[in-house]
């Protein structure tokens, strides 16, 4: 049975919890993606901040995006897995999440990678990923 790094991005783009969203707009733009894990200064992961995120949190609710950090959108606690993780286990956690984008951790507990639904996709794990988008789209009450 494959693991998450199997279909993971290795060493994501990240930033701190006081990176400019300006900053983490443009390394979404650059990395062709629409999560930035935000990690400590030991580069464990600390929070998550979406392209969503930034909508929802600071342009909707008229915050100054030009003065706002990661810290200001980001999502925090976020689950995690570690690199030894099987696949099966993480799309399991990303169901249970109801979340897209899964942050890996190495041993150490370090920003490893991040396995998102298309990268299951592109993976040709057509299965793993029509049950995962099911899971996840499926609204929650509250």
């Amino acid at each position: 049975m494959s693991n998450v790094t199997s279909v993971m991005t290795a060493n994501p783009a990240s930033c701190g919890k006081n990176t400019s969203l300006k900053d983490v707009a443009q390394m979404m733009i650059d990395n062709d993606c629409g999560m930035i894990p935000v990690v400590d200064d030991g580069g464990k992961p600390i929070g998550t901040v979406t392209d969503r995120d930034i909508a929802t949190r600071i342009v909707a609710c008229g915050k100054d995006a030009s003065s706002a950090c990661a810290a200001d959108a980001m999502t925090s606690p976020i689950k995690t897995v570690t690199s030894s993780t099987s696949l099966y286990d993480a799309t399991c956690v990303m169901e249970a999440e109801k979340i897209r984008r899964l942050v890996v951790v190495d041993a150490n507990g370090k920003l490893a990678g991040v396995a998102a639904l298309a990268d299951l996709a592109l993976a040709g794990k057509d299965e793993a990923t029509a049950q995962v988008v099911k899971e996840v789209s499926i609204p929650t009450k509250g």
